[in-house]
């Protein structure tokens, strides 16, 4: 374990490569299939479906078993379509806090920027995913826990005027034991000071109990007393978005809500309905972005008839899609119901 700190350039550097593979649309789409399949709630099973419900639990464990779950999108596949335009359709607002698309826009940069492997490029700012909107960020210190393949970045944003936390997914040679390790996952952990709220632990640990916590709390009260008391904008991919969950959750009970803000891409569910219900009321200021062809946010799963013992998302949801009528291709962003689980949208 150690950190990369502008501070004390002087700290080894470890260089990673996590870069992701490109996965086949078709694989995706049977996925998908048997996933809703699977998953889908409040709908009666007929006896027509029963058998097709079997066919695909088989095929689901056939799938985890032989490997075959990887991650969708790859970190730049996912800033491709978030940046990329679209039509916005708002069907709820939440306090007064609603979706902001160019803010979306930007923070998934910093999303797809902590995945560099090159830590001295990082921390000078010079790396190739280190341009666009972020130009002129200020970084404040890189955090890496090699036992446990962790990366997270500390520094200070010009536009917006904030202070950024990222959090890097999971790695390539990693990525499909973590799926399928997702998909049987159960939760094992009460969130402190919440009995009924449970939540994922390999999730809560790699916050709480590494290295990671500790260097972010620490870099955060430096730069408040450097750059004033900036407003925090906390972000991840994937993993990434899990572990920015925990982060955000942590920040807003000990400094309060209205100083952060979380924007997550592709993230999985980490807790059950207690703990999204508490998530909801101390981070409101919300978003976790979804693409109709990524896997990963329909896990672990969620089976409505299992009530408080089953994974829930918090809200609010954003669900990027594609419709193509004829040559026409239109990207769409739905900004979904205050439920976290809108069956209208990733769920559908």
């Amino acid at each position: 374990r150690f950190t990369v700190s502008r501070n004390n350039p002087h700290k080894k550097v470890l260089s990673f490569a996590p870069t992701f593979p490109s996965s086949s649309l078709l694989i995706t789409r049977l996925r998908l299939v048997l996933l809703r399949i699977l998953l889908r709630g409040g709908k009666k099973e007929t006896s027509a479906m029963a058998p097709l419900r079997r066919a695909a639990s088989a095929a689901a464990v056939l799938l985890a078993l032989t490997g075959l779950f990887l991650l969708v999108l790859s970190p730049a596949d996912a800033a491709t379509a978030a940046v990329e335009g679209g039509e916005l359709r708002m069907k709820q607002s939440d306090g007064g806090y609603s979706y902001n698309s160019t803010l979306a826009h930007i923070l998934v940069e910093y999303a797809s920027a902590v995945y560099t492997s090159d830590l001295t490029s990082l921390l000078k700012w010079t790396c190739p995913r280190c341009e666009g909107h972020t130009k002129g960020f200020q970084m404040i210190e890189i955090i890496v826990d090699v036992e446990k393949c962790l990366q997270a970045f500390v520094g200070v944003a010009p536009d917006p005027r904030s202070i950024i936390i990222a959090f890097r997914g999971t790695q390539e040679h990693s990525a499909s034991n973590w799926i399928e390790d997702l998909f049987w996952k159960q939760l094992d952990v009460t969130y402190p000071g919440m009995p009924d709220a449970m939540v994922h632990h390999g999730f809560y640990s790699a916050y709480y109990n590494t290295t990671l916590r500790h260097e972010i709390l620490k870099s955060v009260q430096w730069a408040w007393k450097t750059y004033g008391r900036l407003p925090i904008n906390v972000v991840g991919h994937s993993m990434g978005g899990a572990l920015a969950s925990f982060c955000a959750l942590d920040l807003s009970v000990k400094w309060g809500s209205h100083k952060v803000q979380l924007i997550t891409f592709g993230q999985p569910r980490v807790g059950n309905p207690a703990f999204a219900e508490y998530f909801n009321e101390q981070v409101p200021r919300t978003i976790r972005v979804t693409h109709e062809n990524d896997i990963v946010p329909h896990l672990p799963p969620y089976f409505y008839y299992l009530g408080e013992w089953t994974y829930h998302h918090f809200a609010r949801e954003v669900w990027l899609r594609e419709t193509i009528v004829g040559n026409v291709v239109t990207r769409n962003e739905t900004v979904c119901d205050c439920s976290g689980e809108d069956p209208t949208c990733s769920r559908y």
